[in-house]
């Protein structure tokens, strides 16, 4: 079997790629993609703002201001991690450069649109709970812009440097710098900091993924070469030739199964954010789920009885709470039973369920109304997303009636109406079609001493995209970058090709530096703006 051809000095594709360029055809597509996406964005936008009458000009400022930087880091993520995505099709000659990164773009959109959200709103439960109740004030809006430059500017520093570094991981340290520095700005007033529980699930998930990017995909390249014996497998392309046709529609069903996962996970994380700014300015627009109508608040109404039946069978009789809110917040926050927490659960709960009987539909909440029946809402469900754990022995029958409850009140709070999905979708697109090569060189080059084969960029792709769909599945944010970068390393290892030490020590002092770094970063951000606010 021939050795892969060493890496010369320098890129091997430095000239194909200058003379690359998104084409008059795919530049057509992804133009009329991208007019026929803001013509539906602004129009829903009309829908929902014209009954919204705030009374100054200054919400809607901030509105689109909020949403130019949150889309603006969907836009970095699009030409930071995406790129992974197209490395191994355009170093395997599988596809021109300007058609992968199209179709890359083509299949994030698509993923994005065919997103649940349940990403989404993993990351928003690591943020302080009175930050996400108090979104529409000062230090609300403080953390969700400090939240973005942060993961905006570390974001630009590693693409700069060409590293494959975490969008992942740099809005999780983020999320850690606001928490932190919220807390030690208000001492020990009671305020939560950093949902740690949360954090160390979300944070397991972004250390393990590179792991079984590196195993999996080493373990694949020897499947590879047990099971299949046709020896350009396993050889560095021969000039700029593709490769033959079974190899290139495997290469390129990877790449779009990576292009489509990473849309389906990543493009979720702005997602929650954006949200947040939209129940921060506009709360009688979007703080509930206007779709829910009346049959579902029937069905609710009824479970909400079978709930409050089975709080009472865990009430002391002698408590008594001065007000549910404020009681439901401290367990929440600091994760601290107490008696008089179950009786705040069934007094919220019945509440809640009154004021949707009174309502008889969630559009129908008067907008005064509108951001005091969300936070209701959201208390009560991270109530009871925490109660198995620190709260008393539940039974079955009880967590089955919680679940099917808090079904209820997620689908009333944790929404995403489809034109977010459609912005953040164009922002990721637009963002793969504009700098995607810095990453794919040090992908494609910098990673092996020697040019990838197909079957190592098959085993990496195939091992990211199945890992990525699998964390999407269980609503974990993981990084496309760093599971896609450490298969290649595997399958670099397994072939014993050589790994260059010095790109492998820089993309691992990005990720030891990404959490700290993009903590401090949020962390004085939130400090600073809530000093001028």
């Amino acid at each position: 079997m021939a050795t892969p051809a060493t890496l010369p000095t320098g890129s091997v594709l430095d000239e194909k790629m200058k003379k690359s360029s998104p084409g008059k055809v795919g530049g057509l597509i992804f133009g009329l993609m991208l007019l026929s996406g803001l013509g539906y964005i602004i129009s829903r936008l009309w829908v929902d703002l014209a009954p919204v009458h705030e009374g100054s000009l200054f919400p809607y400022v901030l509105l689109g201001v909020a949403l130019l930087i949150a889309l603006g880091f969907e836009f970095v993520n699009g030409f930071h991690d995406t790129a992974n995505a197209v490395a191994t099709v355009i170093y395997t000659h599988s596809l021109e450069p300007h058609i992968a990164v199209v179709w890359s773009g083509l299949w994030n959109f698509i993923g994005v649109l065919t997103s649940s959200g349940a990403v989404a709103y993993a990351v928003i439960t690591l943020l302080p709970v009175e930050l996400i109740l108090k979104v529409s004030k000062g230090s609300g809006f403080a953390m969700v812009f400090a939240l973005l430059m942060a993961a905006i500017l570390w974001n630009l520093a590693t693409w700069w440097r060409g590293l494959p570094a975490s969008s992942s991981h740099t809005m999780i340290g983020s999320i850690i710098g606001v928490g932190v520095v919220n807390q030690l700005m208000h001492g020990a007033s009671g305020v939560s900091g950093v949902d740690w529980d949360q954090v160390t699930k979300v944070f397991k998930a972004l250390i393990v993924s590179p792991l079984v990017g590196f195993f999996a995909a080493a373990i694949l390249f020897f499947l590879f070469k047990a099971l299949l014996k046709d020896p350009r497998l396993y050889e560095a392309p021969k000039g700029t030739e593709p490769p033959p046709f079974y190899i290139r529609a495997l290469l390129v069903l990877t790449c779009t199964g990576v292009s489509f996962a990473h849309g389906s996970n990543d493009g979720q994380k702005g997602m929650g954010l954006i949200m947040l700014i939209l129940v921060g300015t506009v709360p009688t627009a979007y703080a509930l789920n206007h779709a829910v109508g009346t049959k579902e608040v029937q069905t609710f109404s009824a479970v909400s009885q079978q709930v409050i039946t089975s709080v009472s069978a865990h009430v002391d009789p002698g408590v008594t709470v001065a007000d549910s809110e404020p009681e439901l917040e401290n367990f929440v926050s600091t994760h601290t039973f107490k008696p008089t927490t179950m009786l705040a659960l069934q007094e919220l709960v019945g509440d809640i369920r009154n004021e949707a009987n009174q309502y008889g539909s969630l559009g129908k909440v008067p907008a005064n109304m509108q951001s005091n029946v969300r936070n209701q809402m959201y208390l009560v469900s991270e109530t009871m997303r925490l109660l198995p754990k620190y709260g008393p022995k539940l039974g079955d029958t009880e967590l089955k009636s919680f679940a099917n409850y808090k079904k209820f009140l997620d689908n009333s709070t944790k929404f995403i109406p489809p034109w977010v999905k459609v912005a953040v979708a164009l922002a990721l697109g637009l963002g793969t079609m504009v700098g995607w090569k810095r990453i794919v060189v040090t992908v494609g080059e910098k990673i092996g001493k020697t040019h990838l084969t197909y079957a190592q960029g098959a085993s990496a792709e195939l091992v990211a995209m199945c890992t990525i769909l699998a964390a999407d599945n269980y609503g974990l944010p993981v990084s496309t970058t760093h599971v896609l970068s450490s298969g290649v390393a595997g399958t670099m290892m397994a072939n014993k090709s050589g790994l260059q030490m010095s790109t492998l020590r820089d993309i691992a002092l990005a990720w030891v530096f990404t959490l700290p770094v993009a903590a401090v970063l949020a962390g004085s951000l939130y400090w600073l703006f809530n000093t001028i606010a």
